[in-house]
C-alpha cells in the first residue's frame, strides 16, 4: 500500500505567527512521542528580511512532561545535524528537517536567531511515525 496518511501523525511544533524581528528564540511545543517510534521536525522558512541573520537549530529531550529535565540531544540521537538544519538570511522559502532517534519520551526544537533585526517568518511541524497502533488520528494538536 502507498498510504502514508494513516501511518503518520503531524503535530504543531512552532505555530505560524508574526515575524521574529529580533534575536528571540522560537521554541516549539513539547512533543510527546508516546505511541510512536519515529520523529522528524520540518522547519518551514518564509521570508527572511535581514541581510546577515543566522538561525541556529537545537533539539532537547527528556523524560518529564514539562521538560524540566531537558538536555541537549547528542548528535548520535539525531538524523541529520543541527548544522544542516540551521539556516541563514539567504534561505528564504526553504524547508529544513532534523530527525530524533533517541529514547526519551519528550522532545523540543528551538530556532535561535543571531544578528536578526528584520522580519523572519518561521514555523515548524513535528511528524511522528511508526505508530504502535494504527491508523493514526486524522487530526492532532
Amino acid at each position: 500500500m502507498r498510504d502514508l496518511a494513516n501511518h503518520i501523525e503531524v503535530r504543531r511544533a512552532i505555530s505560524p505567527a508574526a515575524a521574529i524581528a529580533d534575536n528571540t528564540a522560537a521554541v516549539s511545543q513539547i512533543i510527546d512521542r508516546a505511541g510512536f517510534d519515529m520523529l522528524v521536525f520540518a522547519i518551514l522558512i518564509g521570508a527572511l528580511a535581514d541581510a546577515d541573520a543566522t538561525f541556529a537549530v537545537t533539539v532537547d529531550h527528556g523524560d518529564e512532561a514539562d521538560l524540566s529535565d531537558a538536555a541537549a540531544v547528542d548528535a548520535s540521537n539525531l538524523t541529520g545535524t543541527t548544522a544542516s538544519a540551521s539556516f541563514n538570511f539567504g534561505d528564504d522559502d526553504k524547508v529544513r528537517k532534523i530527525g530524533y532517534v533517541g529514547s526519551k519520551r519528550y522532545v523540543r526544537l528551538t530556532v535561535t536567531p543571531s544578528n536578526n533585526a528584520g522580519n523572519a517568518f518561521i514555523s515548524a511541524v513535528a511528524i511522528l511515525s511508526d505508530a504502535r497502533y494504527a491508523p493514526t488520528l486524522a487530526q492532532s494538536a
